[in-house]
């Protein structure tokens, strides 16, 4: 008769369709979770808040704010440097909210997010 198929009849097949679900609900939750922190705002600034700026977790800049006692024609590297780190570190929030996000979806799996 040949050997018993694990994935078909009584019980296999139960536990491959319970699996497959289980498998669905998680890929549902990870689109959800993506969803929220695509939208998701973050918020940074560098120079005592001399310069401010807005990320959304689809990595685009949607803000920026200078306080014009820091536009000086003569020194625009300055400001340069502080948009930079501004930009930088609300970046940086979003990937760490992002990789936290992910972990807690799918713990266990190492760095595979």
């Amino acid at each position: 008769m040949g050997r018993p198929n694990n994935f078909g009849g009584f019980g296999g097949g139960a536990n491959m369709q319970q699996l497959m679900r289980q498998a669905q609900k998680m890929q549902q939750q990870m689109q959800e979770a993506q969803e929220q922190l695509d939208a998701a705002e973050y918020e940074a600034s560098a120079g005592g808040g001399m310069v401010s700026v807005k990320v959304t977790g689809k990595r685009e800049l949607t803000a920026i704010t200078i306080d014009p006692q820091v536009v000086d024609p003569d020194d625009i590297e300055m400001l340069q440097d502080l948009i930079l780190a501004a930009v930088n570190e609300a970046l940086r929030k979003g990937e760490e909210a992002r990789e936290s996000a992910m972990n807690r979806m799918a713990p266990g799996m190492g760095g595979l997010f």
